[in-house]
């Protein structure tokens, strides 16, 4: 027996209906922005597949159910997804960690994070992780109008503030994008 793969737009489908949230066709085309006639192909696929299976309630209405083997393909997708969403953040932790131990060699100790986010915070934890204390970070949601005097500037996405010639700037979000691009073009993809 050949091993089904499921598609982006097959998966979501599955989350859909495993997580109950559309009840019919047009809720379904709805949820997956897509037209009847897609969202149709798409059930009847999964149906061959052996991953849900249609209930007939009445005339008019039909259930749609996961089967044992659309449970175990959404459960092993999901998996290799947190997997890969770990193994990213890892990798991202490290980018920071060299630029990072880069400056603190260089006795950087004052670094500014423009936006409070998610990737604010893995640069907080990289510091924790790697046990200094002797620094400061401030968190700004924009520049100050006052000059930032000797102060690493890690910026977040579609920052365009300018700084004074005293100000060294690293635009983390652009400097590991590009280190990505070169890590992806290096393994072929």
């Amino acid at each position: 027996m050949t091993k089904e793969v499921l598609d982006e737009r097959e998966f979501e489908l599955i989350n859909i209906i495993g997580a109950k949230l559309g009840s019919n066709q047009r809720d379904l085309s709805r949820l997956l922005d897509l037209s009847l006639g897609q969202t149709n192909m798409l059930i009847r696929r999964l149906v061959a597949k052996g991953f849900i299976r249609i209930s007939q309630l009445n005339q008019k209405k039909v259930s749609y159910l996961l089967t044992p083997q659309g449970l175990a393909e959404k459960m092993r997708k999901s998996i290799n997804y947190t997997l890969k969403t770990i193994h990213s953040i890892s990798a991202i932790k490290e980018q920071i960690k060299k630029v990072v131990v880069s400056l603190y060699q260089e006795g950087e100790r004052n670094f500014v994070v423009i936006g409070k986010s998610d990737f604010a915070l893995l640069i907080e934890m990289v510091f924790r992780e790697m046990g200094l204390h002797d620094y400061h970070i401030s968190y700004m949601n924009e520049l100050p109008a006052t000059e930032v005097k000797g102060t690493v500037l890690i910026c977040r996405e579609g920052f365009d503030g300018t700084l004074t010639a005293s100000s060294k700037t690293i635009n983390l979000i652009h400097e590991l994008a590009q280190n990505h691009e070169i890590v992806n073009n290096g393994k072929g993809r």
